[in-house]
């Protein structure tokens, strides 16, 4: 059974811009690529350190504490030192707002 939060306004995230929410303990970054949505645990797989703060290349995302990279799009490690995907969450926008199922 899906379980959406919301997590914020439509377009309150313009293109390149994210935010991160707190859902049930769990922090949750939220990114806009060119208008769609996509949502990745705020946590490096390599350490455990947030990852939101990172550059964010196309649709990659860059680990600010030791560079390894992910897709935003499917959480698929690209580079060490991380071996391990992100987990990702579905996003839908209903009613104006951005749900995130976090199940």
């Amino acid at each position: 059974m899906s379980e959406w939060r919301d997590v914020g306004r439509e377009g309150s995230l313009a293109p390149g811009e994210h935010l991160v929410a707190d859902i049930d303990g769990y922090e949750i970054a939220v990114f806009n690529l060119d208008g769609n949505y996509y949502a990745i645990q705020d946590a490096c797989t390599h350490d455990g350190a947030e990852i939101a703060s990172g550059a964010v290349e196309g649709c990659e995302i860059v680990c600010p504490r030791h560079g390894a990279r992910f897709c935003l799009k499917t959480g698929k490690v690209l580079s060490p030192p991380a071996y391990e995907d992100l987990a990702t969450y579905p996003v839908r926008v209903e009613n104006g707002r951005i749900l995130v199922d976090c199940e």
